[in-house]
């Protein structure tokens, strides 16, 4: 079987967790090459693998057959560009870019030069949305007509990290809302109209560190909504339809697990705790019916064999990088109508 020869551009949190646990453990790859200043780290984690100091020493690589960018969002743009160039299918951590002409001219390169363009949005393989989205495409909850998630955090103090600090890319809502901007436009399709309010609550925050958004459709509204001084959360799906509702509390385990150093290789990864099954009440007559549904299993590692088969039998990718493109535009609608105090049609 031929192997996805893979250059890693970046060793931080992402790269470190979100996308070498993976690259480890599926066939389909062979990770050659690391773009790091962390030698040493990285191959305590990752073995006799090649670390290298720059985006060129990959692309020199005439055997690479994918770059994976997990670099600072402002810097994607260009590292996209430059290993498109040089004929390397990509995959973008999210968000894709910061500007939406970014993500078109790479999406023109990708298509004249017959590569894949990818973005990493794992978040549609957590077990609450995948649960969520099951409920709703069965019918249970009859036609949804409110939406609403919350990925709140306590984080009183702000951090020496770039996603604190001014810059392209930087704040909550390219680093969170790009996740619940995705599923939504996933699940739900393209809005009419946008509705945000996006600021910066914490005592000397130099970026957005909350935000309000509302998708508008037709019956449907969609509340997507981040705060960083949330020292208790609430649910964290709450989802309304003609015959029903579901309450999910909880956040998915995945992210929680990598960082422990778990592998995602046994039947048991990316199950939810018993305590955090979502409440499911329905309309019989009437009455409302109550039940606990058991949460799917979630599975980032589905993301990275969708894209291997993307590869090696041409099968469609896991994330186009027009959905990557769709999210930008949210963004930057949310960003106008937060600015100008008014509804932003889309």
């Amino acid at each position: 079987m031929r192997k996805i020869k893979v250059g890693l551009v970046g060793y931080g949190f992402s790269g470190a967790t979100f996308h070498a646990p993976f690259l480890s453990v599926l066939k389909e790859y062979e990770l050659t090459k690391v773009v790091s200043s962390k030698k040493k780290e990285v191959q305590k984690d990752l073995g006799n693998v090649v670390v290298v100091g720059s985006l060129e020493e990959v692309l020199e690589d005439q055997t690479t057959d994918l770059v994976i960018i997990t670099t600072p969002s402002g810097m994607h743009f260009e590292m996209a560009k430059q290993s498109l160039m040089a004929g390397k299918h990509v995959i973008l951590e999210k968000p894709m870019v910061v500007k939406t002409w970014e993500a078109e001219e790479l999406i023109k390169i990708a298509s004249e030069k017959n590569l894949l363009l990818s973005v990493y949005h794992n978040r549609r393989w957590d077990n609450d949305f995948l649960t969520v989205k099951k409920l709703v495409n069965d019918g249970v909850l009859g036609e949804i007509n409110t939406y609403q998630v919350h990925y709140d955090r306590y984080r009183p103090k702000v951090r020496d990290r770039w996603r604190e600090k001014q810059g392209p890319g930087s704040g909550i809502l390219y680093d969170l809302g790009s996740h619940l901007i995705d599923q939504a436009l996933h699940l739900f399709g393209w809005p009419q109209f946008v509705s945000a309010d996006v600021f910066a609550q914490r005592e000397k925050a130099e970026t957005d560190d909350y935000f309000h958004i509302t998708l508008g459709y037709d019956k449907l509204r969609v509340i997507l909504h981040s705060g960083s001084i949330v020292p208790e959360s609430g649910p964290r799906f709450q989802v309304h339809g003609t015959k029903g509702s579901f309450i999910k509390y909880g956040l998915d385990g995945q992210e929680s697990a990598l960082i422990a150093g778990k592998k995602p290789t046994d039947y048991t990864w990316g199950a939810d705790d018993p305590q955090f099954y979502g409440e499911l009440h329905t309309v019989d007559g009437e009455e409302v019916k109550q039940e606990l549904i058991e949460t799917l299993n979630g599975s980032y590692t589905t993301y990275y064999e969708k894209f291997a088969e993307s590869v090696l039998e041409g099968k469609c990718l896991p994330v186009t990088a027009y959905e990557g493109l769709s999210v930008i535009k949210i963004i930057e609608a949310a960003f106008q109508s937060s600015k100008e105090k008014k509804v932003i049609l889309v």
